[in-house]
C-alpha cells in the first residue's frame, strides 16, 4: 500500500494480522454500492473484470466480488495474506501501483484510499498511468481519495473492533505541518489486547498526499485519460473518473 521509498507504517507490516480489527469489512458495506454504481455508469460495456490497485486487506473486494471478477494488487505481503483469507476466490498479485504491469487489461480499474500514499504529483501520475495501461479502450478507472486540498481538514478520530479472543483500539490524529507542500501526516496510537487480556501500545505515522482538484485532473490527463471529478451525494467524498478513449 505504501511506496518503498517511504518508511512502511507498522500497520502494513507487523500489525497486518490485526488489520480486520482496525478496519472491519462490515464498515465497507454501505460505500461499495455507490462505488459499483459509478463503475458501471462510466465507460462502455461490458463491465465484468475489475482490477483494484492498493487493495489492502480486501475489505472493498469482499463486497465488489459479488458483481465483478476481481484481481487485487497490493505492495504489502501481510495485507495480501489477510485479503486472501477474506477473498480466497479472488486473484492476488504483489505489486507497487506505480510500476506493476500485468500485461492485460480490465473493463474497470479501482483505486480507493491507498492512492493517498502518493505524496508527489510524479508518483500520482505514475499510479494513474498504471491504471491507464490496465484499462481497456472504452473502459474506466475510478479513484476515491480520502480528500483533496479543497476538502481537507485536520481531524482526530478513534475506533477499533473486538475479535473472538483479542481486540484493538486506535486513536488517529492528522494535521498538515506544511500547507505549502503536497502531503500531510496521520499519527496513530494502537492498543492491542491479546487472548490473556494483556494490552500493548504502538505508535505509527503515515504520510498522505494532498493535491488540489486541478492537480488531480491534470494527472489523469497526463496518464492518458479523459477525466472528470464526480460530485456524488451518497458517497460525500472526492471521486475522480477517467475513461480511456476507445
Amino acid at each position: 500500500m505504501v511506496p518503498p521509498s517511504m518508511t512502511t507504517p507498522i500497520l502494513y507490516k507487523d500489525l497486518a494480522p490485526w488489520w480486520h480489527l482496525f478496519s472491519s469489512p462490515a464498515d465497507y458495506r454501505t460505500e461499495t454500492r455507490p462505488f459499483r454504481r459509478l463503475l458501471l455508469a462510466h465507460g462502455n460495456r461490458p463491465a465484468r473484470t475489475l482490477l483494484e490497485l492498493g487493495s489492502g486487506g480486501g475489505n472493498n473486494a469482499s463486497y465488489l466480488k459479488t458483481w465483478f471478477q476481481l484481481t487485487l494488487v497490493d505492495l504489502s505481503p501481510g495485507m495480501l495474506r489477510e485479503s486472501r483469507r477474506l477473498n480466497p476466490e479472488c486473484e492476488h498479485v504483489p505489486g507497487d501501483m506505480r510500476s506493476v504491469r500485468l500485461r492485460r487489461t480490465f473493463d474497470r480499474v479501482f483505486i480507493h484510499d491507498a492512492v493517498m500514499h502518493m505524496t508527489s504529483e510524479g508518483d500520482l501520475v505514475r499510479a494513474l498511468r498504471t491504471a491507464f495501461v490496465h484499462t481497456r479502450p472504452g473502459g474506466a478507472t475510478l479513484v476515491a481519495p480520502d480528500c483533496t486540498r479543497e476538502s481537507y481538514s485536520s481531524i482526530s478520530h478513534h475506533g477499533g473492533n473486538d475479535g473472538a479472543d483479542r481486540g484493538l483500539r486506535y486513536l488517529e490524529w492528522n494535521f498538515d505541518p506544511n500547507p505549502y507542500d503536497t502531503k500531510y501526516e496521520v499519527h496513530f496510537v494502537y492498543l492491542l489486547k491479546d487472548a490473556r487480556g494483556r494490552v500493548r501500545a504502538h505508535q505509527d505515522v503515515h504520510e498522505f498526499g494532498l493535491f488540489p482538484n486541478a492537480t488531480w485532473l491534470r494527472a489523469f490527463r497526463k496518464a492518458g485519460f479523459r477525466a472528470q471529478r464526480v460530485d456524488d451525494p451518497v458517497l460525500r467524498r472526492d471521486v475522480f473518473v477517467g475513461v480511456r478513449p476507445a
